[in-house]
Protein backbone atom coordinates (compact mmCIF):
# COMPACT_ATOMS: atom_id res chain seq x y z
CA UNK A 1 0.00 0.00 0.00
CA UNK A 2 1.67 3.59 -1.07
CA UNK A 3 1.83 6.37 1.97
CA UNK A 4 -0.72 8.24 0.35
CA UNK A 5 -3.23 5.06 0.63
CA UNK A 6 -2.04 4.53 4.27
CA UNK A 7 -2.09 8.53 5.40
CA UNK A 8 -5.84 9.04 4.00
CA UNK A 9 -7.02 5.24 5.75
CA UNK A 10 -5.47 7.49 9.04
CA UNK A 11 -7.40 10.53 8.56
CA UNK A 12 -10.75 8.20 7.69
CA UNK A 13 -10.52 6.31 10.66
CA UNK A 14 -9.73 9.03 13.09
CA UNK A 15 -13.10 10.98 11.85
CA UNK A 16 -14.62 7.65 12.37
CA UNK A 17 -13.43 7.12 16.01
CA UNK A 18 -13.94 11.08 16.58
CA UNK A 19 -17.94 10.82 15.36
CA UNK A 20 -18.16 7.31 17.68
CA UNK A 21 -16.92 10.01 20.89
CA UNK A 22 -19.27 12.60 20.25
CA UNK A 23 -22.31 10.27 19.69
CA UNK A 24 -21.38 8.48 22.92
CA UNK A 25 -21.07 11.74 24.51
CA UNK A 26 -24.43 13.11 23.40
CA UNK A 27 -26.09 9.93 24.76
CA UNK A 28 -24.49 10.36 28.18
CA UNK A 29 -24.66 13.39 28.93
CA UNK A 30 -28.37 13.99 27.28
CA UNK A 31 -29.87 10.77 29.63
CA UNK A 32 -27.98 10.67 33.09
CA UNK A 33 -25.47 8.70 34.54
CA UNK A 34 -24.80 4.76 33.62
CA UNK A 35 -26.80 2.74 35.76
CA UNK A 36 -28.70 5.56 37.26
CA UNK A 37 -32.51 5.93 35.21
CA UNK A 38 -33.69 8.96 34.91
CA UNK A 39 -36.81 9.50 37.03
CA UNK A 40 -40.17 10.62 35.87
CA UNK A 41 -39.88 14.52 35.50
CA UNK A 42 -41.21 16.34 38.51
CA UNK A 43 -41.63 13.56 40.64
CA UNK A 44 -39.72 13.53 43.96
CA UNK A 45 -39.64 10.84 46.95
CA UNK A 46 -40.45 11.90 50.29
CA UNK A 47 -37.44 14.21 52.63
CA UNK A 48 -36.82 15.54 48.48
CA UNK A 49 -34.99 12.27 47.40
CA UNK A 50 -34.45 11.22 43.64
CA UNK A 51 -34.89 7.65 42.96
CA UNK A 52 -31.48 5.82 43.81
CA UNK A 53 -29.47 3.82 41.49
CA UNK A 54 -30.44 -0.09 40.88
CA UNK A 55 -33.62 -2.21 40.20
CA UNK A 56 -35.33 -1.40 43.92
CA UNK A 57 -38.64 -1.24 44.87
CA UNK A 58 -41.55 -2.03 42.46
CA UNK A 59 -43.01 1.32 43.38
CA UNK A 60 -41.71 3.10 40.32
CA UNK A 61 -44.82 1.57 38.16
CA UNK A 62 -48.38 2.09 38.95
CA UNK A 63 -50.86 -0.66 37.92
CA UNK A 64 -54.44 -1.08 37.17
CA UNK A 65 -56.37 -4.50 37.53
CA UNK A 66 -58.32 -5.57 33.83
CA UNK A 67 -60.71 -8.31 33.35
CA UNK A 68 -59.90 -11.65 35.21
CA UNK A 69 -56.85 -10.13 37.55
CA UNK A 70 -54.85 -9.01 34.65
CA UNK A 71 -52.26 -6.15 35.59
CA UNK A 72 -51.96 -3.33 33.28
CA UNK A 73 -49.65 -0.14 32.98
CA UNK A 74 -50.86 2.97 34.58
CA UNK A 75 -48.83 6.23 34.08
CA UNK A 76 -46.53 7.35 37.57
CA UNK A 77 -48.23 9.74 40.08
CA UNK A 78 -46.53 12.44 40.42
CA UNK A 79 -45.84 14.86 42.93
CA UNK A 80 -46.90 18.33 42.27
CA UNK A 81 -43.24 19.65 43.71
CA UNK A 82 -40.85 19.39 46.63
CA UNK A 83 -41.73 19.46 49.78
CA UNK A 84 -38.87 22.07 50.56
CA UNK A 85 -41.53 24.28 48.03
CA UNK A 86 -44.00 25.67 50.41
CA UNK A 87 -44.01 26.82 53.31
CA UNK A 88 -44.48 24.82 56.81
CA UNK A 89 -47.25 24.05 58.37
CA UNK A 90 -47.87 24.87 61.68
CA UNK A 91 -48.66 21.94 64.58
CA UNK A 92 -50.20 23.37 67.67
CA UNK A 93 -50.46 21.15 70.46
CA UNK A 94 -53.86 20.26 71.82
CA UNK A 95 -53.47 18.54 74.76
CA UNK A 96 -49.73 17.94 76.64
CA UNK A 97 -50.78 14.48 78.81
CA UNK A 98 -50.88 11.76 77.72
CA UNK A 99 -53.30 10.57 75.18
CA UNK A 100 -53.66 6.39 74.43
CA UNK A 101 -56.25 5.44 71.94
CA UNK A 102 -57.99 8.21 70.40
CA UNK A 103 -60.79 8.56 68.15
CA UNK A 104 -62.55 11.29 66.17
CA UNK A 105 -66.11 10.70 66.34
CA UNK A 106 -68.72 11.98 63.15
CA UNK A 107 -69.85 14.72 65.14
CA UNK A 108 -65.66 15.89 65.64
CA UNK A 109 -65.17 14.90 68.90
CA UNK A 110 -61.73 13.61 69.49
CA UNK A 111 -62.36 10.72 72.43
CA UNK A 112 -59.14 9.43 74.35
CA UNK A 113 -58.15 7.25 77.01
CA UNK A 114 -55.74 9.01 79.94
CA UNK A 115 -54.00 5.62 81.66
CA UNK A 116 -52.90 8.24 84.86
CA UNK A 117 -56.47 8.28 86.08
CA UNK A 118 -58.27 5.26 84.32
CA UNK A 119 -60.65 7.61 82.67
CA UNK A 120 -61.75 8.58 79.05
CA UNK A 121 -62.33 12.12 77.69
CA UNK A 122 -63.23 13.93 74.84
CA UNK A 123 -61.89 17.17 72.95
CA UNK A 124 -64.48 19.92 72.40
CA UNK A 125 -65.02 21.25 68.46
CA UNK A 126 -63.89 24.80 70.67
CA UNK A 127 -61.23 22.56 72.07
CA UNK A 128 -62.62 22.56 75.77
CA UNK A 129 -61.83 19.17 77.53
CA UNK A 130 -64.76 17.33 79.13
CA UNK A 131 -65.06 14.15 80.51
CA UNK A 132 -66.91 11.67 79.11
CA UNK A 133 -67.85 9.78 82.41
CA UNK A 134 -67.16 9.52 86.07
CA UNK A 135 -66.20 6.18 85.72
CA UNK A 136 -62.67 4.82 86.03
CA UNK A 137 -61.79 2.25 83.71
CA UNK A 138 -57.89 0.80 85.38
CA UNK A 139 -55.73 -0.89 82.87
CA UNK A 140 -57.81 -0.46 79.89
CA UNK A 141 -55.44 -2.58 77.55
CA UNK A 142 -57.40 -2.07 74.18
CA UNK A 143 -60.42 0.66 73.32
CA UNK A 144 -62.30 0.30 69.65
CA UNK A 145 -64.31 3.11 68.99
CA UNK A 146 -67.61 3.35 67.31
CA UNK A 147 -67.65 6.58 65.25
CA UNK A 148 -70.97 8.04 65.26
CA UNK A 149 -71.94 7.05 69.19
CA UNK A 150 -69.93 7.83 71.57
CA UNK A 151 -69.30 3.97 72.80
CA UNK A 152 -66.32 1.79 72.94
CA UNK A 153 -65.37 -2.05 73.30
CA UNK A 154 -62.91 -2.14 76.39
CA UNK A 155 -60.31 -5.18 77.02
CA UNK A 156 -58.43 -5.77 79.86
CA UNK A 157 -55.01 -7.32 80.55
CA UNK A 158 -57.65 -10.39 82.37
CA UNK A 159 -59.44 -10.84 78.90
CA UNK A 160 -62.41 -9.11 80.41
CA UNK A 161 -64.26 -7.39 77.38
CA UNK A 162 -67.44 -4.88 78.27
CA UNK A 163 -69.22 -2.64 75.21
CA UNK A 164 -69.58 0.83 77.95
CA UNK A 165 -72.02 3.37 76.49
CA UNK A 166 -70.71 7.07 78.07
CA UNK A 167 -74.00 8.58 76.67
CA UNK A 168 -75.96 6.45 78.86
CA UNK A 169 -73.32 5.28 81.60
CA UNK A 170 -74.20 1.45 80.79
CA UNK A 171 -72.21 -1.47 79.78
CA UNK A 172 -72.62 -4.98 78.22
CA UNK A 173 -69.68 -7.72 79.22
CA UNK A 174 -68.56 -9.88 76.51
CA UNK A 175 -67.61 -13.65 76.54
CA UNK A 176 -63.43 -13.06 77.26
CA UNK A 177 -62.81 -15.60 73.95
CA UNK A 178 -64.07 -12.48 71.58
CA UNK A 179 -61.42 -10.59 69.88
CA UNK A 180 -60.91 -8.31 67.13
CA UNK A 181 -63.58 -5.82 67.33
CA UNK A 182 -65.62 -3.31 64.91
CA UNK A 183 -68.23 -1.62 64.92
CA UNK A 184 -70.98 -1.21 62.60
CA UNK A 185 -71.47 2.38 60.93
CA UNK A 186 -74.69 3.30 62.90
CA UNK A 187 -72.80 1.82 65.85
CA UNK A 188 -76.14 -0.21 66.75
CA UNK A 189 -73.94 -3.60 66.14
CA UNK A 190 -70.13 -5.19 66.72
CA UNK A 191 -68.52 -7.54 64.83
CA UNK A 192 -65.50 -9.81 66.38
CA UNK A 193 -64.02 -13.38 65.84
CA UNK A 194 -64.92 -16.22 68.59
CA UNK A 195 -62.01 -17.99 69.35
CA UNK A 196 -62.68 -21.38 70.81
CA UNK A 197 -60.57 -24.10 71.48
CA UNK A 198 -61.22 -26.19 69.31
CA UNK A 199 -61.41 -24.76 65.47
CA UNK A 200 -64.65 -26.19 64.21
CA UNK A 201 -66.05 -23.71 67.18
CA UNK A 202 -64.17 -20.50 65.51
CA UNK A 203 -66.59 -17.90 63.90
CA UNK A 204 -66.79 -14.41 62.77
CA UNK A 205 -69.45 -13.38 64.65
CA UNK A 206 -72.13 -10.42 65.46
CA UNK A 207 -73.57 -8.92 68.24
CA UNK A 208 -76.17 -5.58 69.22
CA UNK A 209 -74.18 -3.29 71.32
CA UNK A 210 -76.91 -3.85 74.05
CA UNK A 211 -76.04 -7.29 74.48
CA UNK A 212 -78.33 -9.11 72.57
CA UNK A 213 -78.46 -10.72 69.11
CA UNK A 214 -75.32 -12.59 69.26
CA UNK A 215 -75.27 -13.90 65.19
CA UNK A 216 -72.66 -16.21 63.58
CA UNK A 217 -72.14 -15.06 60.17
CA UNK A 218 -68.92 -17.25 58.73
CA UNK A 219 -66.80 -20.22 60.23
CA UNK A 220 -63.34 -19.33 60.22
CA UNK A 221 -62.04 -22.77 61.45
CA UNK A 222 -57.91 -22.98 61.30
CA UNK A 223 -57.88 -19.81 58.97
CA UNK A 224 -59.04 -17.41 62.05
CA UNK A 225 -55.54 -15.75 61.60
CA UNK A 226 -56.52 -14.81 57.68
CA UNK A 227 -59.92 -12.98 58.46
CA UNK A 228 -59.63 -9.05 59.19
CA UNK A 229 -62.60 -7.71 60.71
CA UNK A 230 -63.32 -4.28 59.19
CA UNK A 231 -66.75 -3.42 59.37
CA UNK A 232 -67.40 -1.23 56.13
CA UNK A 233 -68.97 2.73 56.05
CA UNK A 234 -71.94 1.24 53.50
CA UNK A 235 -72.54 -1.63 56.27
CA UNK A 236 -72.06 -4.12 53.29
CA UNK A 237 -68.70 -5.81 54.25
CA UNK A 238 -67.95 -7.23 57.89
CA UNK A 239 -64.52 -8.47 57.41
CA UNK A 240 -62.22 -10.09 55.12
CA UNK A 241 -60.45 -13.27 54.27
CA UNK A 242 -57.30 -14.07 52.65
CA UNK A 243 -58.78 -17.48 51.64
CA UNK A 244 -59.27 -17.32 48.34
CA UNK A 245 -57.95 -19.56 45.29
CA UNK A 246 -54.21 -19.87 45.29
CA UNK A 247 -52.70 -16.90 42.72
CA UNK A 248 -49.44 -18.13 42.81
CA UNK A 249 -46.08 -16.28 44.16
CA UNK A 250 -46.70 -13.23 46.85
CA UNK A 251 -50.24 -12.34 45.47
CA UNK A 252 -53.47 -13.09 47.41
CA UNK A 253 -57.17 -13.32 46.43
CA UNK A 254 -58.65 -11.44 49.23
CA UNK A 255 -62.62 -12.27 50.11
CA UNK A 256 -65.23 -9.72 50.95
CA UNK A 257 -67.14 -10.60 53.64
CA UNK A 258 -70.67 -9.94 54.07
CA UNK A 259 -73.55 -10.57 56.87
CA UNK A 260 -75.81 -12.92 54.99
CA UNK A 261 -73.61 -15.26 52.87
CA UNK A 262 -72.96 -12.81 50.04
CA UNK A 263 -71.71 -14.01 47.05
CA UNK A 264 -69.72 -10.65 46.49
CA UNK A 265 -66.47 -10.33 43.96
CA UNK A 266 -62.85 -10.73 45.68
CA UNK A 267 -59.76 -8.65 44.94
CA UNK A 268 -56.31 -9.43 44.43
CA UNK A 269 -53.22 -7.92 46.76
CA UNK A 270 -49.54 -7.85 45.51
CA UNK A 271 -48.12 -9.38 48.81
CA UNK A 272 -48.25 -10.13 52.61
CA UNK A 273 -49.60 -8.34 55.46
CA UNK A 274 -53.00 -7.13 54.92
CA UNK A 275 -53.62 -4.08 55.95
CA UNK A 276 -56.93 -2.44 54.88
CA UNK A 277 -58.80 1.22 55.39
CA UNK A 278 -62.01 2.34 53.94
CA UNK A 279 -63.01 5.94 52.73
CA UNK A 280 -65.79 7.58 53.86
CA UNK A 281 -68.48 6.14 52.22
CA UNK A 282 -67.12 1.97 51.86
CA UNK A 283 -66.49 2.68 48.01
CA UNK A 284 -62.74 2.33 47.65
CA UNK A 285 -60.38 0.95 49.72
CA UNK A 286 -56.90 1.63 51.03
CA UNK A 287 -54.68 -1.41 51.94
CA UNK A 288 -51.03 -1.62 52.31
CA UNK A 289 -49.00 -5.23 51.50
CA UNK A 290 -45.44 -5.66 51.48
CA UNK A 291 -43.58 -8.16 49.07
CA UNK A 292 -40.22 -9.06 47.59
CA UNK A 293 -40.58 -6.43 45.35
CA UNK A 294 -40.60 -3.53 47.56
CA UNK A 295 -37.95 -5.17 49.48
CA UNK A 296 -40.72 -5.76 52.06
CA UNK A 297 -41.43 -2.16 53.00
CA UNK A 298 -45.35 -1.45 52.92
CA UNK A 299 -47.02 -0.39 49.88
CA UNK A 300 -49.70 1.90 49.31
CA UNK A 301 -52.70 0.52 47.26
CA UNK A 302 -56.16 1.69 45.78
CA UNK A 303 -59.13 -0.54 44.64
CA UNK A 304 -62.65 -0.42 44.41
CA UNK A 305 -64.46 -2.11 47.05
CA UNK A 306 -68.82 -1.60 46.36
CA UNK A 307 -71.13 -3.71 44.61
CA UNK A 308 -70.18 -4.89 41.32
CA UNK A 309 -67.04 -2.74 41.27
CA UNK A 310 -65.38 -4.77 44.32
CA UNK A 311 -61.87 -5.38 42.92
CA UNK A 312 -61.91 -3.42 40.04
CA UNK A 313 -59.75 -0.14 39.11
CA UNK A 314 -56.98 -1.20 41.28
CA UNK A 315 -53.98 1.23 41.50
CA UNK A 316 -50.41 1.52 43.19
CA UNK A 317 -50.08 4.54 44.92
CA UNK A 318 -46.31 4.56 44.90
CA UNK A 319 -46.09 5.51 48.75
CA UNK A 320 -44.53 3.22 50.92
CA UNK A 321 -46.14 3.61 54.56
CA UNK A 322 -48.90 1.22 55.99
CA UNK A 323 -52.50 1.81 55.48
CA UNK A 324 -53.45 2.96 59.37
CA UNK A 325 -50.92 5.90 58.43
CA UNK A 326 -53.76 7.50 55.92
CA UNK A 327 -57.34 9.15 56.26
CA UNK A 328 -60.04 10.07 53.84
CA UNK A 329 -61.45 13.62 53.94
CA UNK A 330 -63.86 12.10 51.52
CA UNK A 331 -63.59 9.08 48.66
CA UNK A 332 -61.67 11.11 46.44
CA UNK A 333 -58.79 12.68 48.88
CA UNK A 334 -56.25 11.09 51.07
CA UNK A 335 -53.79 12.40 54.03
CA UNK A 336 -50.78 9.89 54.42
CA UNK A 337 -48.31 10.16 56.64
CA UNK A 338 -44.90 9.17 54.90
CA UNK A 339 -41.82 7.72 56.34
CA UNK A 340 -39.08 9.41 55.29
CA UNK A 341 -36.29 6.80 55.44
CA UNK A 342 -37.96 3.63 55.45
CA UNK A 343 -35.25 0.40 56.18
CA UNK A 344 -35.52 -2.80 54.31
CA UNK A 345 -38.15 -5.40 55.33
CA UNK A 346 -40.09 -2.73 57.71
CA UNK A 347 -43.50 -4.42 56.37
CA UNK A 348 -42.26 -7.51 58.23
CA UNK A 349 -41.13 -5.94 61.50
CA UNK A 350 -42.50 -2.36 61.84
CA UNK A 351 -40.95 -1.67 65.12
CA UNK A 352 -37.57 -1.34 63.43
CA UNK A 353 -39.60 2.02 61.56
CA UNK A 354 -40.04 3.31 64.93
CA UNK A 355 -37.88 6.13 65.38
CA UNK A 356 -38.21 7.44 61.64
CA UNK A 357 -39.78 10.91 60.83
CA UNK A 358 -42.55 11.23 58.64
CA UNK A 359 -43.44 13.29 55.84
CA UNK A 360 -47.34 14.30 54.84
CA UNK A 361 -49.09 14.57 51.87
CA UNK A 362 -52.15 15.18 50.26
CA UNK A 363 -53.20 12.55 47.47
CA UNK A 364 -55.70 13.42 44.96
CA UNK A 365 -56.89 9.96 44.42
CA UNK A 366 -58.75 11.01 40.73
CA UNK A 367 -55.58 11.95 39.10
CA UNK A 368 -52.89 10.83 41.21
CA UNK A 369 -51.67 14.13 42.33
CA UNK A 370 -49.42 14.03 45.32
CA UNK A 371 -48.78 16.96 47.17
CA UNK A 372 -46.77 17.60 50.18
CA UNK A 373 -48.02 19.49 53.56
CA UNK A 374 -44.58 20.40 55.44
CA UNK A 375 -44.98 20.59 59.14
CA UNK A 376 -42.98 22.82 61.15
CA UNK A 377 -41.71 20.23 63.42
CA UNK A 378 -40.84 16.55 62.90
CA UNK A 379 -43.51 14.02 63.92
CA UNK A 380 -43.94 9.68 63.24
CA UNK A 381 -46.94 10.18 63.16
CA UNK A 382 -50.04 7.36 64.32
CA UNK A 383 -53.57 7.75 64.84
CA UNK A 384 -54.32 10.30 62.24
CA UNK A 385 -57.69 11.46 61.78
CA UNK A 386 -59.44 14.13 59.14
CA UNK A 387 -61.99 16.89 60.56
CA UNK A 388 -64.59 17.87 58.33
CA UNK A 389 -66.33 20.70 60.01
CA UNK A 390 -62.92 22.37 61.02
CA UNK A 391 -60.65 20.89 58.03
CA UNK A 392 -58.09 19.77 60.43
CA UNK A 393 -55.84 17.05 60.50
CA UNK A 394 -55.72 15.65 64.06
CA UNK A 395 -52.66 12.79 64.92
CA UNK A 396 -50.94 11.67 67.36
CA UNK A 397 -46.84 10.59 67.81
CA UNK A 398 -45.37 7.43 68.56
CA UNK A 399 -42.46 8.62 70.62
CA UNK A 400 -44.31 12.13 71.98
CA UNK A 401 -47.29 12.73 74.27
CA UNK A 402 -50.73 14.84 73.59
CA UNK A 403 -52.35 14.98 70.49
CA UNK A 404 -51.56 17.56 67.94
CA UNK A 405 -53.68 18.90 65.09
CA UNK A 406 -52.78 20.51 62.04
CA UNK A 407 -55.07 23.73 59.97
CA UNK A 408 -55.02 22.80 56.34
Amino acid sequence: MSLRKKIILSIILLLVAGLIAYGLYYIFTSTGKIGEPTPPSGEVLPGGQLPGSGAGPATTTGVTQGPGGELLPVSGIIASTSPSFYKPVSVRQVISETATYPSLNSGGDFRYYNANDGKFYRVMPDGGIKMLSDQVFFNAQKVTWAKNQNEAVIEYPDSSKIIYNFDTNKQVTLPKHWQDFSFSADGSQVAAKSIGLDPSNRWLVTIDNDGSGAKLIEPMGENADKVTVSWSPSQQVVAFSQTGEPQGGERREVLFIGLNGENFKSAIVEGSGFQPQWSTTGKKLLYSVHSSRSDFKPELWLVDAYGENIGSNRRLLKLNTWADKCTFSNDDTAFCAVPRDLPSGAGMARDIAAYNYDDLYKIDLKTGLKSPIPLNDNFNITNISYNAGTKKIIFTDLNKTGVFESQL
